[in-house]
């Protein structure tokens, strides 16, 4: 089981990290939309994540006779999670290092146009100027930023382990040759 876990769980941290890693630079440069951030940076969790999935089947398939319950589905999957969540804080951190400042400037910004855009009065604007400058500073603390980064990618593995587990508790879904 171990074995399994740190295996689809350091494969999935390179996915995601990587993805991290290469894609930071083209929303510097310009080449990628910082709107599109969300869609792609969440796209990259789904892919990488979806090695919960294999890992939990890989372990379903060789082991136990085939059978996995809800449980130890769920605990493999949240183990695989763990491993990947902590890859993924390691390369925002290894970004933010990098370019930090221009992400939270241009964040703040993209916040700021969209509230314009909708119609805020000056003074809404004044108040979210100083909430997102107040964001900034305890963004600053990498305590405070660990946990905002893990709360990115960690529900969305929880989701897929437990989806996992549910789908492949069932000996006949996906049923391995072997088996």
């Amino acid at each position: 089981m171990k074995k399994i876990i740190i295996t689809y769980g350091i494969i999935a941290g390179l996915i995601t990290g990587g993805l991290m890693l290469a894609t930071m630079p083209l929303f510097v440069n310009g080449t990628l939309k910082t709107e599109n951030g969300l869609w792609i940076g969440y796209t990259g969790m789904v892919i990488a994540l979806s090695l919960v999935f294999f890992g939990v089947k890989s372990f379903r398939d060789h082991h136990d006779g085939g059978k996995i319950t809800l449980g130890k589905g769920f605990l493999i999957g949240l183990g695989i999670t763990l491993i990947a969540s902590l890859f993924y804080v390691i390369a925002w951190e290894i970004t933010f290092a990098r370019s930090g400042e221009w992400f939270m400037q241009q964040w703040s910004t993209g916040e700021l146009d969209t509230l314009k855009s909708s119609g805020a009065t000056e003074a809404e604007l004044q108040v979210a100027k100083q909430k997102w400058d107040e964001f900034g500073q305890a963004y600053q603390n990498p305590i405070v930023r660990f946990g905002m980064t893990l709360m990115e990618i960690f529900p969305v593995g929880l989701l897929i382990s437990l989806l996992s587990a549910a789908l492949l508790r069932k000996k006949e879904f996906l049923r391995s040759v072997n088996n």
